[in-house]
């Protein structure tokens, strides 16, 4: 019983002292009571203090981010013969422009040969199943030949054509034509897509494996894609068409426009990240693939409250302000930030429309806390 009415005396005691004014804390300047610094109207800090009534108003979030520039895939091929064969003739230079049938270079390859001969051979045999197959028609028009023959003669044709037809899929394979095919010649690479070529590696007379890295690379590089990181808390800010500006490092006078082409769907666990692919007009060839660029992305406006910097304080990792709630009555208030513009700090949350804040001087406050 004596320890419950220690225990009781004790919380009036506590209670007393907050909102009792015989308990309040008396300083030349200010007095503190609770959480609350009261700056009396005789107060010298009254003259060092400038408060602020806060308001939204449109802001545009800046976020910057490096990125890297990429050919786009579609168009961007590393050529690598499927067959093995050497190289008898290069017509390859760098920079020389190409389109989707435009000649590299030609090897001899045993494979492409073979195939030649199997479809010179199934032509010859489908040839002659067709002539026997027209001999037999005529024969029983003119009333002197039998049916079966016929039969077999339309059975045989039929397989041989099948056999050609397979035949020309083979050749079809190393993309040569079937009509214009002579026994022997050479089996000619393409290039797969229209650009320029960029990298050649053909040496005339070597010998390229069927499992060889490739020895040619064209590119269509008037149009590129920018690799951007973003971080995972403000990726929601990244949304597809969202325009760019793009600057870059080498040429610090070059501004090049983009547009958010992608945003991936997967954070990467090391960098805690997300990938946005930029697609970018680079008609000069700026731009090169690898190049290191800055990405500025410009966010879509939204209403947010800013503050001056100098209302902004920090202690423990963690940002306040103080918020006159009455006149020469100032409370500490927690607030999350933003970003910055300028000299004024974006407010995420902590404040209301209408608060009236110390936008400077606020330091003095310190003391009483």
């Amino acid at each position: 019983m004596k320890r419950e009415i220690l225990l009781f005396s004790g919380m009036l005691l506590i209670n007393y002292s907050c909102h009792s004014p015989q308990a309040e804390t008396e300083k030349s300047n200010y007095i503190l009571q609770c959480d609350t610094i009261i700056i009396p109207a005789n107060s010298n800090l009254q003259n060092k203090l400038t408060t602020t009534t806060v308001q939204s108003e449109p802001y545009r979030l800046q976020m910057l981010t490096t990125g890297t520039v990429k050919a786009i895939p579609t168009q961007y091929a590393e050529i690598a013969p499927p067959f093995q064969g050497r190289v008898t003739k290069s017509y390859l230079r760098l920079g020389m422009k190409t389109t989707a049938e435009t000649p590299l270079f030609e090897i001899s390859s045993p494979d492409f040969i073979a195939a030649q001969k199997i479809f010179f051979q199934e032509k010859s045999q489908m040839q002659q199943a067709e002539k026997t197959l027209k001999r037999q028609q005529d024969l029983i028009a003119n009333g002197v030949g039998t049916q079966k023959d016929l039969e077999e003669a339309q059975t045989a044709y039929d397989i041989e054509k099948k056999e050609y037809e397979n035949a020309v899929i083979g050749i079809k394979i190393f993309k040569a034509d079937p009509d214009k095919l002579s026994l022997g010649q050479a089996l000619v690479v393409h290039s797969p897509i229209a650009g320029e070529v960029i990298e050649n590696k053909v040496v005339l007379g070597q010998f390229i494996k069927d499992d060889a890295a490739s020895v040619a690379t064209v590119a269509e590089l008037s149009k590129i894609w920018i690799v951007g990181q973003v971080k995972e808390k403000d990726i929601r800010f990244v949304h597809e068409l969202d325009e760019c500006n793009i600057e870059i490092a080498a040429l610090p006078e070059e501004h090049i426009q983009g547009k958010v082409y992608h945003v991936k769907e997967i954070v990467n666990e090391d960098t805690r990240s997300v990938e946005v692919l930029i697609a970018a007009n680079n008609t000069n060839h700026t731009l090169k693939p690898g190049m290191y660029v800055t990405v500025n992305f410009i966010v879509a406006p939204v209403n947010a409250i800013l503050i001056p910097s100098k209302a902004l304080l920090q202690m423990n990792d963690a940002s306040f302000v103080f918020v006159e709630t009455a006149a020469g009555k100032y409370v500490k208030r927690k607030v999350e930030t933003a970003g910055t513009q300028g000299e004024r700090i974006v407010i995420q949350s902590g404040l209301n429309n209408g608060d009236k804040i110390v936008s400077e001087g606020s330091f003095y406050l310190l003391d009483a806390k």
